[in-house]
Parts: structure tokens; sequence; C-alpha cells
């Protein structure tokens, strides 16, 4: 696994890691004991990031970690989030931070984390939405410090809105936190304009979620495809919109095909291929997915001439989630 640069804390992270938001539940059947499996596959692939959030089963992919990760606690580091306290995605300016962030709130979610991945730290703590307007306020900053202080936190970022690559653009240029999450894959391009170049400027590390457009990348699913009850996905990915994405990944096939890719490696090429990504975390709920995702990194890596080739495939689509 090829190791990165995590912003200004300076630790080095695998490019690939995980997204844990999968094993948490809402994707279908739940099954904790191949999840247990995964998380552990993943580390003996060379996975040393895995990112996770409260509200990922109300703590459920927290505590799962921690069953699967403990024994090797000191040698990985854990990313979550903190849920808005009105639990309202996206946040916006007409959500004042007193009713999604304030200071207490994120100082006892932080904890509920702890407790749930049975460790005394954490090594990035993250407000799971953000508004511009928050940048004015000094509550997320006096918690953070504290948290910082306490030893309770190494790092703190932001996860920024669903599609939303310019709301999050001003906080990173001051440089005031450690992170920044961020959609971002061959057809959500916009970060590349504004974000990821403040995150440079700043030495901002960027993690990047989404590679796969919540699994549209990886042309497993075509039209008429139907979902296992549960998995969220059955209302979002419509017909129209798995027809709309066949036609787009024609092209895509073809160019992952030249270099003897696969759909999914060249989604988490392109991602990697900007340099102020410091890695990628991908949801993983199979043994061959760890496989296939970790290989990537160390693989051959997209020359100039694809990566201007994959620029003309952004495709701007507002298909917000269903929430």
């Amino acid at each position: 696994m090829k190791k990165r640069a995590f912003g200004k804390a300076g630790w080095p992270v695998g490019e690939i890691g995980f997204g844990a938001w999968q094993i948490g539940g809402g994707w279908g059947e739940q099954d904790d004991a191949q999840a247990i499996e995964v998380l552990r596959a993943a580390h003996g692939r060379g996975v040393d990031f895995f990112d996770t959030a409260l509200a990922y089963g109300e703590g459920h992919s927290e505590r799962l970690i921690g069953r699967a990760l403990g024994d090797v606690r000191q040698k990985i580091r854990i990313a979550s989030k903190i849920p808005p306290k009105n639990r309202r995605w996206p946040a916006t300016d007409d959500d004042p931070i007193a009713t999604t962030f304030p200071a207490r709130y994120i100082i006892e979610s932080t904890e509920t984390t702890l407790k749930n991945l049975g460790t005394d730290y954490l090594d990035v703590q993250q407000l799971h939405t953000w508004a511009p307007s928050y940048i004015e306020s000094d509550e997320w900053r006096e918690a953070a410090a504290k948290l910082k202080d306490q030893g309770k936190i190494l790092a703190f970022g932001i996860s920024a809105n669903d599609w939303d690559p310019y709301g999050s653009v001003e906080l990173v240029q001051s440089g005031e936190v450690d992170s920044v999450q961020v959609i971002y894959n061959i057809f959500e391009q916009r970060p590349a304009e504004q974000l990821l170049p403040a995150a440079l400027d700043s030495n901002t590390a960027v993690i990047v979620r989404v590679p796969f457009e919540e699994g549209f990348l990886t042309g497993k699913f075509r039209p008429g495809h139907r979902f296992a009850e549960g998995d969220w996905r059955a209302d979002w990915m419509t017909e129209e919109r798995l027809r709309e994405v066949e036609r787009r990944l024609e092209p895509l096939a073809a160019i992952a095909k030249g270099r003897d890719d696969t759909l999914a490696g060249l989604a988490l090429r392109f991602c990697l291929a900007h340099p102020a990504v410091s890695t990628v975390i991908p949801g993983m709920r199979r043994a061959l997915h760890v496989e296939e995702n970790t290989a990537v990194s160390g693989g051959r890596p997209l020359d100039e001439a694809e990566r201007q080739l994959l620029q003309d495939h952004a495709f701007v689509h507002g298909w917000a989630y269903p929430w």
C-alpha cells in the first residue's frame, strides 16, 4: 500500500482507506460477522485509515471497528463524524450552529464515539455536514481545541455537504481545519476547481468519499437492477438514472479496457491522480472488494493524457440523496 501525508498532521496513511458507512446498516442484508472479517482483511492488505460516523447505524459501524481492530489500534488511524444535532442533512445557513453543532454537543458526541470504538482517542473527528456561515462561529473552534487539549482527538475536520464542492472552500482556504472530506469522482469533478487547490495551498488533508458514485462507476448496476430490501439506493438509483449512467459508462469502459483495468480501478485511479488527495475511502462489504480496491495502490497510475481524457466525462446531475 502506498502512503500519502495526511495534510498538516503529517501522518503517512494508506492511499486506499476504508469507508465504513456500508457496514453500519441501510445497505440491505446486514452481516456483522462478515463485516468484521472484511475489516480485518482490509488491515491485512495494508489499509490503515478507517472512516466511520456516529450516525452509521447509530454507532453500530463504530462498534464493529472497535471489535475488529481493537488489537491493532496503535497501528491504524480512525476518523469519525458528528451528526448534526437536528439530524438535518445537508446543513444550510438557515440552520444556526446552536441547532446543529453546539460545543457541548460536539464534546458529548465525541465521548460517545470513543466509547463505541473502545478507545481513548480519535485520530480525526469531523463535523458530518457544514454550512458556510459556521466559519463565523467559535462553537466548533472551542470544542475542537478542548478535545485536542484533552488528548481525545488528534485532528479536526469537516465533511463537505453532499454534492456541494464550493461551500467549504473558504474554510479550507483559512487553514483552520486539519482535513476536509468531499465527494470527488469521474462524474463529480467540481472539487478540482477550487476546493482541492485550496487544500494544497493550506496543507489540508483531503479524504475522498463516494469514489464509485455509490456504485454507478463500478459498472455493476444496469437498467432493471433490483436492490435488496433495506438498501437505500432502491429509491435513488431509479431506472431513468440507471439508463443515463449506462450510456455514460460505455466510453469509460473502453478507456478502462485500453489500459487493462476495471471500471472500479479506473474510478479509484482518477481520484488518486490529484495531488491534493490524501486517501480515498471506498465502501467494502466483501473480501473481494478489499482485494480489488487495495490492488489499485501500486498499480500503474493514470498518465496526463488519460487524466485529460477523463475530464471530459464530468456529469453534474444534481441527484440529491433521499434525506
